[in-house]
């Protein structure tokens, strides 16, 4: 009797223990599942866009004169105002919009002169105007007045002294004539003021994502101001 008591009892333990295993692992696999599935729907937070934009130096910009500067009517010195012709961009938002107004000044002139010699001029552009402040640009433009100096040398031929009285032609830089010019500092900008740029506008070559707008943070001059 006690033999098969102990077998009994031997039999009885060798069945409680993986049962006893089984209930408690059943919570842990109900945990490890909870937590998979917690992970499985917590989203991924987007990534955000700077707030704060640079605009690299050396950013290239067209401007043209507002009106004609000519060495006929202006000196060394004299001061004219410019605007931007393109849109300029970056990472496909405008930061300096087509018609920012600036400034350029006459860095040296010489006039035109007898024997159908041309005046010439150096311009040389200094600033724009961005959120109502200046930001320097740098670029020059040697301009210089079509002569006739053949005709000129005929005209020596045939009376002599009185060639002298033939004179050249002024420099004169029209209205739309395109000006290359270059941010000579960095800028910088509030993204989320900025304006998305047109799919047609150009794109300037370079590492940064900017290219050559209008922007509620980006006031322009009005039409009404001049340089000073």
């Amino acid at each position: 009797m006690a033999i098969v008591a102990m077998g009994a009892y031997m039999i009885r333990k060798t069945l409680i223990a993986p049962a006893t295993l089984l209930a408690f692992a059943a919570p842990v696999c109900a945990q490890v599942a909870s937590v998979q599935n917690a992970v499985a729907v917590v989203p991924t937070a987007p990534m955000e866009q700077p707030s704060v934009w640079t605009l690299p130096a050396n950013t290239e910009l067209t401007v043209t004169p507002n009106s004609e500067v000519s060495s006929k009517s202006m000196r060394e010195g004299d001061v004219f105002t410019i605007s931007t012709v393109y849109d300029v961009m970056m990472n496909g938002y405008i930061v300096i919009p087509k018609g920012t107004r600036g400034q350029g000044k006459i860095a040296w002139r010489t006039g035109k002169g007898a024997f159908g010699k041309s005046a010439k001029m150096d311009l040389a552009l200094q600033w724009i105007e961005l959120g109502g402040k200046r930001v320097t640009i740098e670029g020059k433009h040697r301009q210089e007045g079509s002569g006739n100096t053949a005709a000129t040398l005929g005209t020596v031929v045939a009376v002599g002294v009185f060639a002298g009285f033939v004179t050249g032609k002024s420099a004169i830089v029209p209205n739309g004539m395109q000006l290359k010019a270059f941010t000579a500092e960095p800028i910088q900008f509030q993204a989320q003021g900025l304006q998305p740029a047109p799919v047609t506008a150009a794109v300037v070559q370079g590492g940064t994502s900017a290219s050559q707008g209008t922007s509620p943070l980006l006031t322009p001059i009005s039409s009404s101001d001049h340089a000073q």
